[in-house]
């Protein structure tokens, strides 16, 4: 049994996906409550003394400078939800919409917003219950927070309880959304670098291609650390090989093609790049994006609600795993097109008659040049909103929602990689190929078996998709 999750603490990569998909319960903690009661006293204080405070005692962007009375300053709040609940599109996911429901409580529990510890509670109830906002995909420009789809978040929080002052702003104000669709996201893209390791393995089985690009002194002549970990991860799965013997000394071929050669070079820099956002991450789900904030006994307005560092990251990893798919691409041509004649043309038992894997290479490139156009940074762009006070946004949504496009797309690409090179390893039997393929073939073997003739190709390669991005090969994880 999981642990309960103590909300307003320290979240990782994991403890989003457990919470949101995998019903991890959570807890309000006493030491929460007490730091929440503190802000909202001081809030409270400020508000008696008149203080100015944006979004509470004040109207909302380019309308800051318009005061509202105190007898009204809660239905500002309510306004101020129903106003900002007007996203479109397609709804997120119900884990996506949990992961933002948990990530936004968690922040407020940290105890800087100013808000009644009840409005937490509420969410907590809403989190153990299950019960996901339904949430449109569409809206956000990064910043000031991913207002329109927390504001449907909102929704559904202002429906059973009533929003007392600030707590309508704290609850739009921040960069849940991105965060969690970009969390769930890059935990698959993680699950899709293990993955595409061993269809490379696979591969270069199927080819009869040489490992020893793969040695370790080669890679410590340029120690990147992804790319020592992806050669090491390869002799691994490589070791014991029969395929491998059986043309250690008659193999004319002086060296494999790049898409074999280079996998650790490519794959350890998409596991840099993929460190790299996941650094980034955890530090904005471990921040306080609201504005304004209580902190040091002030009252503290600023910027933090802007996504510009997760835009980056998601645009770096939708570019690192852009290039996961295309060498994976690669080597799926090199399956049904090799030069060689290792294999049958297009992998067919009776080509001509029969046309094997000659489509699914064509699937495979569709979705691969489809991620190119993807992967064009949306941080790159801006557009100023909101009356040109916030004339500087970061399109970190819209970076989180190509990036998790990208992610279904290699493991498409990916699992008919998976599939082309089983089928090419099945040619060398009974040569085995290395453990650790062996074992990844046992598994695969279970739930397809090895294509006789030409078949509708679509529903099988759908299916394995679909393990693969949920980590089927990735038992260590």
């Amino acid at each position: 049994m999981k642990r309960l999750f103590p909300l307003g603490s320290r979240v990782a990569l994991r403890d989003v996906f457990e919470v949101a998909a995998r019903q991890r319960k959570v807890v309000f903690p006493a030491a929460a409550r007490t730091r929440m009661r503190r802000s909202r006293d001081f809030l409270e204080d400020c508000l008696r003394s008149q203080t100015p405070i944006y979004g509470v005692n004040t109207g909302f962007g380019e309308l800051a400078s318009e005061r509202i009375s105190s007898r009204e300053a809660r239905k500002l709040q309510k306004n101020l939800i129903r106003s900002h609940a007007c996203g479109i599109g397609e709804p997120l996911e119900d884990r996506e919409s949990l992961a933002i429901l948990f990530l936004r409580a968690n922040e407020l529990a940290k105890g800087f917003s100013g808000v009644r510890a009840v409005l937490v509670s509420k969410m907590a109830e809403l989190l153990n219950a299950g019960k996901a906002p339904k949430i449109p995909s569409q809206g956000s420009v990064g910043a000031s927070g991913d207002v329109a789809p927390l504001g449907h978040m909102a929704l559904a929080l202002s429906r059973d309880m009533d929003l007392h002052e600030k707590e309508g702003l704290s609850l739009i104000n921040g960069t849940q959304a991105m965060q969690a669709v970009g969390a769930l996201a890059l935990r698959q893209g993680f699950l899709l670098l293990e993955t595409a390791t061993l269809s490379a393995a696979m591969s270069l089985e199927a080819l009869k291609g040489t490992p020893a690009s793969y040695e370790e002194s080669l890679h410590k002549l340029k120690p990147h650390a992804g790319q020592i970990k992806i050669a090491r991860r390869l002799v691994e799965l490589l070791k014991g090989s029969e395929i491998r013997e059986s043309h250690r000394e008659n193999d004319p071929r002086v060296q494999d093609p790049y898409s074999l050669r280079c996998v650790p070079q490519v794959h350890g820099a998409v596991s840099d790049a993929l460190e790299f956002a996941k650094t980034v991450l955890e530090t904005e789900m471990n921040s306080v994006t609201d504005n304004p904030v209580v902190v040091d006994h002030r009252i503290m307005s600023g910027g933090n609600f802007h996504g510009q560092s997760l835009a980056f990251a998601f645009d770096f990893s939708s570019i690192a795993l852009t290039a996961l798919g295309n060498i994976a691409e690669r080597r799926i041509f090199q399956l049904v097109s090799d030069p060689h004649h290792i294999l049958p043309p297009f992998l067919a038992r009776r080509p001509g008659l029969e046309s094997g894997w000659m489509i699914a290479q064509v699937v495979a490139a569709s979705l691969a040049s489809e991620n190119k156009v993807l992967a064009h940074p949306a941080s790159a762009d801006s557009i100023p909103t909101s009356g040109n006070q916030e004339d500087f946004v970061s399109m970190g949504m819209t970076a989180a929602l190509k990036f998790k496009r990208i992610v279904q797309n290699v493991a498409g690409i990916l699992a008919i990689e998976i599939l082309a090179a089983s089928q090419g390893i099945e040619y060398h039997k009974p040569l085995e190929p290395g453990m650790g393929i062996k074992g990844a073939l046992g598994r695969l073997r279970r739930i397809v078996k090895p294509v006789q003739g030409d078949q509708i190709l679509s529903p099988i390669i759908e299916d394995l998709k679909k393990m693969v991005l949920e980590g089927f090969f990735v038992h260590f994880l």
